[in-house]
């Protein structure tokens, strides 16, 4: 859910445990809060990109997104909160998250585009908000296969994959896991730089005529390779 950020609350109807700590606000009952500090009245394309982002988060009780809208003028309102995080003018908009039990938020530096939002939620918290046409048992699989520098332990996980592969009923999930055993193959085969080449080959696939369906099925293969990505988050 989006709201603007809330007084804190009182020591008695605080949970340590579930508490995210803004400042001097606490966001109570949620695990992690993904904050965008932005003007007052904030428009355009990166706003939109965050609304969506916020209505992907709606099924998530953990998580709570969330706008500090700073004024430069008139009473000033939340100038004192944008100084506290370090964030100026000229950085917004500037999304942070604050992660339940650590002190200094994750700062929030890819491309402003929903999906990256995601991704980068899902990267520095337990948090789930999958990209479209994505699975979320595998991309816990693929977030451990990458970072890992294990051979051995990137082909348990492959085989991880494997299996949860042959479990899947529905033929839509099924095609879906194939493609990520099929990256995490080559991933294995020809290093991480694999992910890079594909991605530029999907995406230049994509700005040719090419039918709708066929756009959607590669935005789909698109949205998957990128959870192979992790770095630019």
């Amino acid at each position: 859910m989006r709201r603007p950020f809330l007084p804190a609350a009182s020591p008695k109807t605080q949970n340590p445990g579930r508490s995210c700590r803004v400042g001097r606000w606490v966001i109570a009952k949620f695990a992690a809060a993904v904050v965008k500090f932005d003007v007052a009245y904030p428009y355009g394309k990166k706003h939109e990109e965050f609304t969506k982002l916020s209505a992907g988060g709606r099924g998530s009780p953990d998580l709570l997104v969330a706008e500090v809208g700073v004024k430069d003028y008139g009473d000033m309102e939340n100038t004192d909160l944008a100084q506290r995080f370090e964030v100026k003018k000229e950085d917004f908009p500037k999304v942070m998250l604050f992660v339940s039990g650590r002190e200094k938020p994750f700062v929030f530096e890819g491309e402003f585009k929903a999906e990256d939002l995601k991704k980068f939620i899902r990267v520095h918290s337990e948090i789930y908000i999958g990209l479209e046409g994505c699975l979320e048992t595998f991309d816990r699989l693929v977030d451990k296969f990458m970072f890992s520098n294990d051979y051995t332990e990137r082909k348990a996980l492959l085989r991880q994959a494997e299996d949860a592969w042959d479990t899947l009923k529905s033929p839509s999930d099924h095609k879906i896991a194939e493609t990520y055993v099929k990256i995490m193959r080559k991933v294995l085969e020809k290093g991480r730089e694999f992910v890079r080449q594909e991605k530029t080959r999907v995406e230049g696939l994509m700005t040719g005529r090419i039918t709708e369906d066929k756009k959607a099925e590669m935005q789909g293969r698109l949205n998957i390779i990128k959870s192979f990505i992790h770095e630019e988050l």
